[in-house]
């Protein structure tokens, strides 16, 4: 456990609320110790306020924050008075406890405060960190793990029994820690939860937060359950996308709506797939908080239906008192553990999918040395249900309110790293989609910086390379729901006379050839989209109206309209649309050039503005408006629409 403090990063923080967030973002740093959006961090600041009385308040962490990125806008500043008067009462419900905390801020448009508000505000010192710390969650998820927690610590901690976060800790915390804290006291463990520091200044408390996680993870050295050797086999070869691609189907089809699901074959998620007692020791996450996000368990093995019929039954088990006023989360899992395929791990969204599978890489080693300790033992089963059904919880998913269109679904665009491919990426990827983007330039593969983006480079005439870019694809999303074939090589300028037989080929190869294999290769994935598979594809004016000196253009385009035509025959019985955008006089890609624009203009006495909207309806056409619609006819509004070519040129006279 490292101490990431520095006195000159330190110097740039001023205050007592700017020092909070430096330690926060130290303590946000550290995987080991946080992970998105968990742990929480305070600090009590006496104030004037307006009518310059002066009041305690307590900066919070703001619910929807993640310490690593916080800022001072991320805190909720709460009164104590009002807090201390909560946490005398009986009782308390969470809705209760929300509005009494929001109506309570000194600044309307804070972010609302964490559950564990009221707890911050009874534990007698300044600052406040919680971490859900790897090292202690191992000791504390075992059969003895209380009295091992007693023997590292002694009197510098007070231990809590677990009850879930909200009013009910913050009540017994209230009771307990003066009762049982003394001169050396400097934490809190919570069993299965978590562990608590604290101190007068944002430096003691981190540096308490930080001493006490080594001693945590001294001991488990000691016991030799600290250093996890990886395993000697690791993950086989060989593809693996139709097999991802039909589990990621039948998970979906359980769960009712699509998600992303990615795949992990590093060797320690294998070799923890492959442990013969995995499903023995897999019995639920590391503290409960991770199950709104991976569920009560696991799935090991790939029997998506025994999984869903075993947490209908378990449902049905622990909720038979809130049937009529809780709605079943959907069955489906969340995370899989299969010794094939590795750590599996699903979400609505990429961003979901990659939070999941970060978090149960950090549980199987919590899992992991627990074992080595002597048995994992994660809480009850319906500790866990309470938290994945928590009533706050539930609220979250109500005011979210209805996902973007393409939420959980993957579209793969080629030729993405300009023009019209760059804009068709920009328009899925607004629409909600996780999107496989290839390009021939290197450029592709920092296009977007973002989990829900994959950029991959690729030559589309080279099979072996689309093969493989279509497995890496696969195994980041987890399949393909849509597919544009965009990439493409104009190659004019030469009349049929004077072309010659290998600029002829390379034309074909990259707009019909590639596109064939494209076609080939993905339709047995599209077969397996949810809501059925969809296929765009970027064809050209010069389909039904070439132009002279280029032949090798318009006939590749041609035929790729037809190959289209065919597959959408071919494919209605497996429910692929398959439909042709004809777009012209895109003049924001990167062969129009300034001067090329400049010249084709003058060519016809037009100025450069009047060439560009030289069109039936005076309009420029640019990418954004081509991509805009290519990703609109992969939408709900085009559900019956096959075989289609919709030109998208303004209007040209010619095609009319």
């Amino acid at each position: 456990m490292k101490n990431l403090w520095n006195d000159s990063e330190a110097a740039n923080f001023k205050g007592e609320l700017g020092l909070r967030v430096y330690t926060s973002r130290l303590l946000g740093r550290d995987k080991s110790l946080v992970l998105h959006g968990g742990g929480n961090t305070s600090v009590k600041i006496r104030e004037s306020s307006l009518t310059g009385e002066e009041e305690d308040i307590l900066y919070v962490k703001g619910s929807g924050w993640d310490l690593e990125f916080i800022e001072e806008a991320g805190f909720s500043p709460v009164r104590m008075a009002h807090l201390l008067k909560l946490a005398r009462l009986e009782a308390l419900t969470d809705p209760q406890m929300v509005n009494e905390l929001v109506t309570h801020m000194t600044r309307a448009s804070a972010p609302a405060p964490s559950v564990e508000t009221i707890l911050h505000a009874v534990l007698p010192h300044k600052y406040v960190d919680h971490t859900h710390a790897d090292a202690v969650l191992a000791i504390t998820n075992t059969a003895n793990g209380e009295a091992r927690v007693r023997e590292i610590y002694g009197n510098r901690v007070v231990v809590i029994p677990y009850i879930m976060p909200g009013f009910d800790l913050a009540q017994l915390c209230a009771l307990k820690f003066p009762a049982e804290s003394g001169p050396d006291t400097i934490g809190m463990v919570l069993m299965n939860h978590g562990i608590f520091s604290f101190g007068q200044s944002a430096k003691e408390s981190y540096d308490r937060m930080i001493a006490l996680v080594q001693l945590a993870e001294n001991y488990l050295a000691r016991q030799r359950a600290w250093s996890l050797p990886l395993p000697r086999d690791g993950a086989a070869g060989g593809p693996l996308r139709m097999e991802l691609a039909t589990l990621r189907r039948r998970i979906c089809a359980v769960s009712g709506f699509p998600m992303v699901m990615s795949c992990s074959r590093e060797a320690r998620a294998v070799g923890f797939a492959r442990r013969k007692d995995a499903r023995a020791i897999a019995q639920g996450p590391a503290t409960p908080d991770h199950a709104i996000r991976t569920k009560r368990v696991p799935m090991i093995g790939r029997d998506v239906e025994a999984y869903a019929r075993d947490y209908r039954a378990y449902f049905e088990q622990h909720a038979p008192h809130a049937k009529e006023t809780k709605t079943m989360l959907d069955p489906a899992p969340r995370v899989v553990l299969d010794p094939d395929l590795g750590l599996c791990a699903l979400g609505r969204t990429a961003k979901d999918a990659a939070i999941v599978g970060e978090l149960y890489a950090h549980t199987t080693e919590v899992i992991e040395r627990a074992t080595l300790l002597g048995g994992y033992r994660a809480l009850e089963a319906r500790h866990i249900f309470d938290v994945e059904y928590w009533d706050l919880e539930q609220a979250k998913l109500r005011k979210a309110g209805s996902a973007p269109v393409f939420a959980g679904e993957v579209a793969l665009v080629t030729g993405a790293a300009s023009g019209i491919g760059r804009a068709c990426v920009e328009a899925l990827l607004a629409r909600g989609a996780a999107v496989i983007g290839l390009d021939v330039s290197p450029a592709i593969e920092t296009l977007h910086r973002r989990v829900d983006f994959l950029g991959v480079r690729c030559d589309v005439t080279e099979e072996a390379k689309v093969v493989a870019a279509l497995e890496a694809g696969v195994r980041a999303f987890g399949g393909i729901d849509m597919l544009i074939l965009n990439a493409g090589v104009f190659g004019g300028g030469t009349k049929i006379a004077a072309l010659g037989s290998a600029d002829w080929r390379k034309v074909m190869a990259v707009n019909l050839d590639a596109n064939l294999v494209f076609l080939r290769e993905c339709h047995g994935l599209l077969r397996l989209a949810l809501r059925s598979g969809r296929v765009l594809i970027v064809g050209s004016k010069n389909v039904p109206a070439p132009g002279p000196g280029a032949a090798a253009y318009s006939a590749s385009k041609a035929a790729l309209n037809q190959l289209a035509r065919v597959a959408a025959l071919e494919w209605g019985a497996d429910g692929i649309r398959v439909n042709v955008l004809h777009p012209n006089a895109v003049y924001d890609t990167g062969i129009w050039t300034d001067e090329v624009l400049k010249e084709r203009a003058a060519h016809y006495g037009l100025t450069v503005e009047q060439y560009r909207t030289s069109n039936v309806l005076r309009t420029e056409v640019t990418s954004r408006d081509v991509a805009e619609l290519a990703a609109e006819m992969c939408g709900p509004s085009f559900a019956k629409t096959t075989g289609a070519q919709v030109p998208v040129d303004g209007g040209n006279e010619r095609v009319i």
